[in-house]
């Protein structure tokens, strides 16, 4: 077990899906939630070479700011036919106008480029690592993955970034195209499908159960 979260903490994000994932994971354990963007908190750079180390590093700045406990998420998109990318570039491939239009086209024409046509060539898989950290400088990480297929064309208009081109292994619709229950809901009502509940349940464990 570790360090017990408690009251109000600071979801260390400026993205706006992000937000509402992380806000509805929250909810049910009674802690108060603000965002980053909600206080000002300044976006630090990712210089972190892992997700895991990226989301550390986001969690610490934004705890040492507020003087509070910080969540921070660093997630992305891997690719197997492009050695793992975009991976911690996934943001960065949507370009500073976080057009992920625009990056999933990237992606496709990546593939193309590779001849990567069929199902068995399109594998891919969504990483989140999830990071508490507290103004001491203490912190609680956990990592989630879902594995699934690229599709294309995008099919969907739920979800955000690469969601509407990922399919995820087992199901016969994007994330794209699945409600937020269907997508992240934690059990009893939701299989905690995504790569980022499948975070927040191990953190749970570790941090939020009773």
């Amino acid at each position: 077990m570790g360090r017990r979260l408690s009251g109000k903490v600071v979801i260390a994000t400026h993205n706006s899906g992000k937000l509402v994932e992380m806000r509805d994971l929250l909810a049910p354990h009674g802690l108060v939630a603000v965002s980053a963007g909600e206080l000002g908190l300044p976006e630090p750079e990712e210089t972190g070479t892992t997700f895991l180390a990226n989301a550390r590093l986001k969690a610490l700045a934004a705890a040492t700011a507020s003087g509070l406990p910080a969540l921070a998420d660093d997630s992305g998109l891997c690719v197997a036919a492009l050695e793992g990318a975009p991976g911690i570039y996934s943001a960065r491939w949507a370009g500073p106008g976080k057009d992920f239009a625009h990056a999933m086209e990237r992606v496709e024409a990546a593939l193309r480029e590779r001849d990567a046509f069929t199902p068995a060539d399109r594998g891919a898989w969504f990483i989140s690592a999830l990071t508490i950290g507290w103004p001491d400088g203490h912190t609680e990480d956990v990592e989630g993955r879902v594995d699934g297929t690229l599709v294309w064309p995008p099919r969907g208009e739920a979800g955000f970034g690469y969601d509407p081109m990922f399919l995820p292994d087992g199901f016969d619709r994007t994330f794209g195209e699945m409600s937020r229950l269907e997508k992240h809901g934690l059990p009893p009502h939701g299989l905690g499908l995504s790569h980022r509940a499948r975070a927040f349940l191990r953190l749970a464990e570790v941090c939020l159960a009773d």
